[in-house]
């Protein structure tokens, strides 16, 4: 599996995907409140209960009856339904529905009305926010090792180890980090470098004592380790 190929479109599927749910979120967010302007409003009761199974889950979707402004009585089942059920059988509701089209009927209830929309919404910041912060982070990071490659002061670090990166995985993989070490000759201080990601294990590609990293002269905590050395490996 090549996880770099599988990284590099993931950022925008996820925005896309959080994009999309923010217009479903904001359609039907409008839908509602123009139902809920014109919707009508009747006490109902819950005769019985619609029951939906499947191999993981049950619900069960309320059918309730009400009078419409004509004194006729209607019939609906609720498009929302929940384990265990919300209702009980005989329970008065309130009822809300279109006047020319009482058949449309919703009860009135936070789930019944917004359920769409907070899902459709929830959607769109776990997504969006992933996606958009993926992509965030990359340029921030593009920018850096931009400015590093044009400005930065390239110093020798003693190559210290190869190592996991557990804090991140994609898979059940974990990416491998070159870790090495730089001592400042001006100030004596040390400083432990870490490269970016690595698809691959790096170690019998470094045939040398010292790693290539550029650094901000006045701030060596920003820096990159220059991994243009080992040889592309597919993920």
């Amino acid at each position: 599996m090549n996880v770099e190929k599988l990284l590099k479109p993931m950022k925008y599927t996820f925005t896309l995907i959080g994009a999309a749910s923010l217009a479903l979120a904001i359609y039907l967010l409008m839908d509602t409140r123009a139902f809920l302007d014109s919707a009508a409003k009747a006490q109902g009761t819950v005769l019985d209960f619609e029951v939906a199974r499947s191999s993981k889950s049950t619900s069960y979707y309320p059918i309730v009856a009400f009078r419409d402004t004509r004194g006729e009585r209607i019939t609906f089942t609720s498009s929302t339904g929940s384990y265990p059920p919300a209702y009980s059988r005989g329970e008065a509701v309130t009822v809300l529905y279109p006047p020319t089209n009482p058949g449309d009927a919703q009860l009135d209830g936070l789930f019944s009305l917004w359920g769409g929309t907070l899902i459709s919404g929830l959607f769109a910041v776990i997504f969006g926010g992933v996606g958009v912060g993926m992509l965030a982070w990359d340029r921030k990071k593009r920018r850096k090792t931009e400015d590093l490659k044009a400005h930065g002061v390239e110093v020798m670090a003693r190559f210290q180890s190869v190592e996991l990166n557990t804090g991140f995985s994609v898979n059940g993989r974990n990416p491998f980090r070159i870790l090495c070490h730089w001592k400042n000759p001006n100030t004596g201080e040390g400083h432990l470098f870490t490269s970016d990601n690595l698809w691959f294990d790096p170690t019998r590609y470094i045939t040398s004592d010292t790693v290539p990293v550029l650094i901000d002269e006045k701030n060596p905590d920003r820096y990159w380790v220059n991994t243009s050395f080992l040889p592309r490996v597919a993920g």
